[in-house]
């Protein structure tokens, strides 16, 4: 009969990959079980449209990534991790012909926002620069999974990013900077009017400050890979092609590692109704595509950003987001765009090129957004469809097939905004524990949430070493 495993973790994304390598590190056996045919979750690499063009079906864009705690404390580059650095980390284009910018330095985003709210950027980064590494492990690391190390700079960030960002844009007199700063909490597709929306606006602009938003060489899949490399060096197995349906699929284990939605937990473990209250939220509709050229950006700017926000103002993004959230398609959607071959030409053929846009829709709606979004794009890239050469478009339905996270569409596997954004994946203390003493949730139902960082997965592996301890301890 084999002998009891330490830990299974179901998932090979970058939550479960992680907690699997921090149990391993500590000695433990392990073996992680994924659905798909190959490990990544939501980093993933993959040619959607034409032979030679290389897409990640997710994001491609990791300002959490190169700045997570979890894997700075890996050797990830010995494995093939290798991050790019586009020129710019984001540019906004306006209506106007000019942009925003998202620049490595504060002096440079801080004058693109024009003179009036220059010195008001820049005052509202300053206390926070030069504090990534000790703010981020403080910050991404709660609840009780760790002291933090600066209490008080963790406090006044707090005391910056626990309101609205309704409160916060009111500190800016022209609407450039609110619209800049409005598409960062965007990213989440959350509400401006929502708790500790503030915080996500800054925290994203200080990675851009302090890391950059990089992209990894060869694509996102090369994070898992690195991932997944490592540790099987540290003696743990990974199976692919394994669906799991209920926990007998599983070898006997002395703790099981979800890194799955909390919907699925709960089928499988036998959780019953314990997850009945958590929301998931409003979904993404994305588009993959094969170019002929770079993007015609009539702006400069975004003809050399990594990523390039399309809202041209705060009211505009506001209302996007508004109706997503609230089931109605936006007919102006607010457009997250990135352009991966600007760094990396392995990406697509010579002289080609691969792009991908965003935007919010209702939760599992089945709609096709494709018009609307090359409307907003052709506003500031006329010419735009003109260089399209195939396009791979996912709306709800394909992402949550795709990805058995993605309930409905949502990437963040839940909804990130109210008190679910600070409080995943309900109100508690311990909210990697379940109810059933050997369970674990570590995928983005938990804190800190969505993002390709791995520290969901991190904070749970804490928690299941500290469990596995104290039984070893009776």
């Amino acid at each position: 009969m084999p002998s009891m495993l330490d830990a299974v973790v179901v998932g090979a994304g970058p939550n479960g990959l992680t907690a699997a390598v921090e149990l391993a590190r500590r000695g433990l056996s392990v073996e992680v079980f994924e659905a798909r045919d190959t490990v990544g979750g939501g980093a993933r690499t993959e040619e959607l449209t034409l032979p030679g063009f290389r897409h990640d079906p997710c994001s491609a864009v990791h300002p959490l990534g190169i700045g997570s705690p979890a894997f700075g404390r890996m050797p990830l580059a010995r494995y093939g991790l290798e991050w790019l650095h586009p020129e710019l980390p984001m540019a906004h284009p306006f209506d106007d012909g000019s942009a925003a910018v998202l620049a490595r330095s504060v002096a440079e985003t801080a004058a693109s926002l024009g003179p009036r709210d220059a010195g008001t950027y820049r005052r509202l980064l300053a206390p926070h620069l030069g504090t990534w590494d000790v703010l981020a492990r403080d910050f991404m690391s709660l609840p009780l999974t760790a002291l933090p190390r600066d209490p008080v700079g963790l406090a006044r960030f707090g005391g910056v990013g626990l309101p609205p960002y309704t409160w916060l844009m009111r500190r800016f007199r022209d609407d450039r900077a609110r619209a800049m700063l409005a598409g960062l909490v965007a990213h989440v597709i959350a509400p401006l009017n929502g708790i500790a929306t503030s915080g996500v606006g800054l925290l994203f602009a200080l990675a851009a400050h302090e890391n950059g938003w990089p992209m990894p060489r060869g694509g996102s899949q090369s994070i898992s890979d690195a991932l997944t490399a490592y540790l099987r060096d540290l003696g743990g197995t990974v199976h692919t092609d394994f669906e799991v349906k209920r926990l007998d699929d599983l070898p006997p284990a002395r703790a099981y590692v979800f890194d799955t939605s909390p919907t699925a937990l709960a089928r499988i473990a036998g959780l019953g109704r314990a997850y009945e209250g958590y929301r998931y939220g409003a979904a993404a509709f994305k588009i993959d595509y094969a170019l002929d050229g770079p993007v015609p950006w009539t702006a400069r700017e975004p003809r050399v950003a990594g990523t390039v926000q399309i809202g041209p103002s705060s009211r505009e993004i506001g209302a996007a987001l508004d109706q997503a959230t609230g089931g109605t398609a936006p007919r102006t959607p607010f457009l997250i765009t990135a352009q991966p071959s600007l760094v990396d030409p392995s990406r697509a053929p010579e002289g080609k090129h691969v792009f991908w846009a965003y935007g919010h829709v209702p939760h599992a709606w089945q709609g096709d957004l494709t018009d609307a979004v090359e409307r907003q794009i052709e506003r500031f890239a006329p010419g735009f469809r003109d260089r399209v050469l195939a396009r791979a478009t996912a709306g709800p339905p394909q992402l949550a097939a795709r990805n058995a996270n993605y309930v409905g569409g949502d990437i963040a596997c839940g909804a990130a905004s109210g008190l679910q954004l600070l409080l995943r994946p309900k109100i508690s203390l311990f909210p990697y524990t379940t109810r059933h003493p050997s369970v674990f949730l570590c995928s983005s139902a938990t804190w800190p949430g969505p993002g390709v960082h791995g520290m969901s997965g991190h904070n749970a592996a804490k928690a299941v070493w500290r469990s596995l301890r104290k039984a070893d301890s009776r």
